[in-house]
């Protein structure tokens, strides 16, 4: 999530409707979660769990969308349990997990009372720790049957960067809890994909941050969730309309689309964003295989010309525009661009099986200037595809020299080259 000026005055109006509609306390434990899991018929439950990283900028927010959630909860079934993990930037109170329901909150715990200690003693929320005592403890108190669960990542992202995680400065990917003296710290996905595989297989993943849907998150996460909705770019700082988009959450069918629907209509089609099935993946980078190595065929060992391609981030702050800090460049673009047609196509149509639902945007949220950073591309619905994919450069330009290294951690790259 990022700020913009597209948002200015919608966030003025949010930041006022806050103050006005809600009290921290109202969020604050108030009973305990049940010991047990509740007397329902299990095969009928359906649990979803929205992990809410909020220690950091985007603290104003959480109370916002938490009213949201209040509201749609209204519409939920008897059976359906909307779960909230909620750190925020409060230091003198623990994060604690609540259930929604009926637009209150019936129940709730605090980190301490679900027996997670932090392993440095701040409870971050990005900590693996926390992430795994909390998931954990969530779906055996609020147990469904296996298929019936879903997974809200809230918060800041940045796609598959990383650094080690070991060292609290601009470590990446997902959910950056600032602690207790800004000593920021982000959970990489393949450690968040590791904490996944030991919980209950999800129906969905919908990722509220920055960045997420590149190829290599993706890829990551295929074996742990049926669909993965999000956007390749930036989204704005008030994220998804949960007030809209919560019973679609529990709903059958193409629920995705409902989701991705009511999302583009509230940011008035200002954010690309897709639904993608997780089972195609492995074909996916079989085709991404094939199709890299007709590139590599043309190229001759040259470097892309990455020129006038769609790229969904751009990591460099300096007030001049240096294309060799573009990042999560659209891959369907590139393969348009230096694959020949019939492997291009091939791809695309392995592409498309993947792709349940897209939705196109010229423009975007960015917490950079956009006639600086972003226009040496066009949008066209032939040239944006709705994934991201990492290209590799000379490492004598930007980043280059580090991205090219770190790339090598995630999965998707020992499977297409």
């Amino acid at each position: 999530m990022k700020k913009n000026v597209f948002y200015a005055v919608m966030m003025m109006m949010v930041v006022l409707m806050t103050a006005c509609s809600s009290n921290d306390d109202d969020f604050e434990p108030v009973q305990p979660a049940p010991k047990n899991p509740e007397s329902r018929t299990v095969a009928q439950a359906k649990t979803v769990l929205v992990y809410m990283a909020g220690r950091n900028n985007l603290a104003g927010i959480v109370n916002n969308d938490l009213n949201e959630m209040k509201q749609g909860s209204k519409r939920l079934g008897s059976n359906d349990n909307l779960l909230v993990f909620v750190r925020r930037d409060k230091t003198e109170k623990l994060p604690w997990l609540a259930r929604i329901k009926n637009g209150v909150v019936t129940d709730s715990v605090s980190l301490s009372d679900m027996g997670i200690t932090s392993s440095d003693g701040e409870n971050r929320a990005s900590d693996p720790v926390v992430m795994e005592g909390v998931m954990r403890y969530a779906f055996s108190h609020y147990p469904a049957m296996n298929g019936n669960y879903g997974l809200v990542l809230w918060g800041h992202g940045s796609g598959w960067l990383m650094k080690d995680e070991v060292k609290r400065v601009n470590s990446r990917a997902f959910g950056v809890d600032c602690g207790e003296n800004d000593n920021a710290l982000w959970i990489n996905i393949p450690t968040m994909a590791n904490i996944l595989k030991g919980m209950p297989h999800l129906k969905f993943i919908m990722a509220d941050c920055c960045n997420f849907m590149c190829l290599e998150i993706l890829y990551e996460l295929r074996n742990v969730c049926d669909y993965i909705i999000g956007s390749p770019a930036e989204i704005p700082d008030m994220g998804a309309p949960y007030d809209q988009i919560v019973p679609d959450m529990f709903a059958d069918g193409r629920f995705y689309t409902s989701i991705i629907d009511k999302y583009y209509k509230s940011v008035n089609g200002y954010l690309p964003l897709t639904a993608v099935q997780s089972s195609q993946m492995e074909q996916l980078a079989q085709a991404t295989h094939q199709a890299m190595q007709a590139v590599q065929s043309n190229l001759n060992g040259d470097y892309a010309d990455m020129t006038g391609l769609i790229h969904y981030y751009h990591t460099d702050d300096d007030s001049d525009f240096h294309p060799e800090y573009n990042i999560f460049y659209d891959a369907g673009d590139f393969f348009l661009a230096h694959a020949p047609q019939d492997a291009y196509w091939q791809w695309k149509h392995t592409l498309d099986k993947a792709v349940v639902e897209h939705r196109n945007a010229t423009i975007w949220s960015t917490d950079k200037p956009w006639a600086m950073k972003y226009s040496d591309f066009t949008v066209t619905d032939q040239k944006m595809h709705g994934v991201s994919m990492f290209v590799k450069q000379n490492p004598a330009k930007g980043n280059y020299a580090k991205w090219n290294e770190d790339i090598k951690k995630m999965a998707w790259w020992n499977a297409v080259n």
